[in-house]
């Protein structure tokens, strides 16, 4: 099967920079040095839809690495980086993946991939598993299950199995502890603000920064950003997590209102319409706006471009969008995940983390898929303390053990 990349001659600083986040990435190093040689996945085949860029291709690796059959396709067409997708090609991985695609041929990778005829699939954002329930029906009979990565793709595989239409089990990546903890607050809190920082070069520091959500995303950006300097303000619609900020110390308010008095708008809701025309009408002159939910949906940009008398790019990563009355609104990446679109995601000491949940998840899946029910699975606790021993031995961590009169105290035994 011929993978559809941008350039195989872009392959050598896709390996300089795979090479790079090796050495920052202890647990999957572990995984990859145990199960190269037991290769559990020996004859499966497993489809990846993950932001390609250079964490994720060592994922692939090493899951080709414990036997299996890989192919890759990116979930967003600006977090693509066509080095890697080259590099992936000449580690023996089916990759259908250029940056900067259009929708359709978007959608065409994710076929092509398809067409290996996994038995485990590894989604972001669920457009791999809305496909095979819609369009790849024909495929559904060999999967086994899968794994999610983000909270938003969580959210439709839960609409899915609410109605009965989940066909397969599927493990909520994005709700282990060892992903969300650190994925979503520090993962997101420091390239989310490094994507803004590369695309703009401004300060953040002294400016009012919107938060649009104060879940564990929404969390890192606001602590982030505070370190940066900056006027923290959370708007939100879930009662707790809006009191709960308000202890964490930030300014809490409707958007309506903050609209008036921010300088970088953040949306991190995974939700849809969160910026739309009645705020962009009175924002400041200058204000700058991003996205890093999932999907380019939070940002009303057809409002925005509707209401605007021009739009231009300006600069690489940010356009403008001129008002009526000559107010200037910027919109940094598209309104895509500004994090991946303007920057290289999430650390690699992070994303260890993750792929560590994701790799175990797909482990979990094989060896027990036969007693699973097509449902949304948690992943199990054991594997979660696994990985953050492999973390904590990594980096030299030592921690205290219960005693055994202790876990007698505690009913644990």
């Amino acid at each position: 099967m011929e993978s559809m990349i941008k350039d195989i001659k872009l392959a050598p600083s896709g390996h300089d920079k795979i090479n790079w986040v090796k050495n920052f990435m202890p647990v999957m190093e572990a995984v990859n040095k145990e199960f190269s040689v037991s290769k559990p996945f020996a004859g499966k085949k497993i489809v990846i839809t993950l932001h390609l860029e250079a964490k994720t291709a060592y994922l692939a690796i090493i899951m080709k690495n414990a036997g299996a059959e890989v192919a890759i396709t990116g979930s967003n067409p600006l977090s693509t980086q066509d080095d890697i997708a080259a590099a992936l090609v000449e580690e023996g991985i089916h990759v259908f993946a250029t940056h900067g695609c259009t929708d359709e041929e978007y959608e065409t990778y994710i076929q092509r991939a398809l067409d290996i005829k996994p038995d485990i699939i590894i989604d972001d954002g669920g457009d791999l598993v809305h496909i095979l329930h819609t369009k790849r029906r024909e495929l559904l009979p060999n999967i086994l299950g899968g794994s999610e990565e983000t909270t938003t793709g969580v959210h439709r595989l839960h609409g899915l199995a609410k109605t009965g239409k989940l066909e397969f089990p599927m493990i909520a990546a994005n709700d282990a502890y060892c992903k969300y903890l650190f994925d979503n607050r520090y993962g997101t809190g420091q390239s989310t603000w490094d994507g803004i920082m590369r695309a703009t070069n401004l300060s953040i520091a002294g400016k009012t920064v919107v938060i649009a959500g104060y879940g564990w995303c929404g969390k890192g950006g606001a602590m982030r950003a505070l370190g940066l300097g900056a006027n923290v303000v959370i708007t939100e619609v879930d009662p707790i997590k809006a009191i709960e900020a308000v202890f964490d110390g930030f300014r809490v308010m409707p958007m309506d209102e903050a609209a008036k008095i921010g300088d970088i708008f953040l949306t991190l809701t995974g939700n849809k319409d969160i910026l739309r025309k009645h705020h962009f009408e009175v924002m400041k002159d200058g204000a700058m706006m991003a996205n890093s939910g999932h999907f380019d949906v939070e940002i009303n940009i057809p409002e925005l471009a509707e209401i605007s008398t021009s739009r231009r790019t300006v600069r690489q990563n940010i356009e403008e969008f001129v008002q009526k009355d000559g107010r200037k609104l910027y919109l940094l990446a598209e309104g895509r995940l500004v994090n991946l679109a303007a920057g290289d995601g999430h650390p690699a000491e992070i994303m260890d983390l993750s792929f560590g949940v994701q790799f175990f998840s797909a482990l979990h899946i094989l060896q027990h898929h036969q007693e699973l029910k097509n449902e949304v699975y948690l992943m199990p606790d054991e594997i979660n303390t696994k990985i953050a021993e492999l973390k904590l031995a990594a980096v030299g961590v030592k921690i205290d053990t219960l005693t055994a009169e202790q876990r007698e105290y505690l009913s644990l035994d």
